[in-house]
């Protein structure tokens, strides 16, 4: 995350955005009034997505058991059926 003051990001507005969009780096931009974060439109979309799918229980409970599951218990991609 790339950590700045309010002067400096008005200073580099277009190097920073264009930074947060093709890399994905978030900016830190304090201000006297406190912080704001700046993020890419893709990882916002893919945090939203995120939150619908965890307020959804069944979901969750489907993505937990996943991120449990062994790998050696995992079908490879070659396996799966599109």
């Amino acid at each position: 995350m790339l950590n700045t003051n309010i002067t400096n990001f008005r200073k580099n507005i277009f190097s920073m955005l264009e930074q947060t969009i093709k890399y994905n780096e978030p900016v830190n931009i304090s201000t006297k009034d406190g912080n704001a974060v700046i993020i890419s439109e893709e990882d916002y979309n893919s945090l939203m997505e995120t939150l619908y799918l965890y307020s959804i229980p069944e979901q969750r409970e489907k993505i937990i058991e996943g991120l449990n599951t062994p790998i050696e218990e995992c079908v490879t991609e070659n396996e799966v059926e599109w």
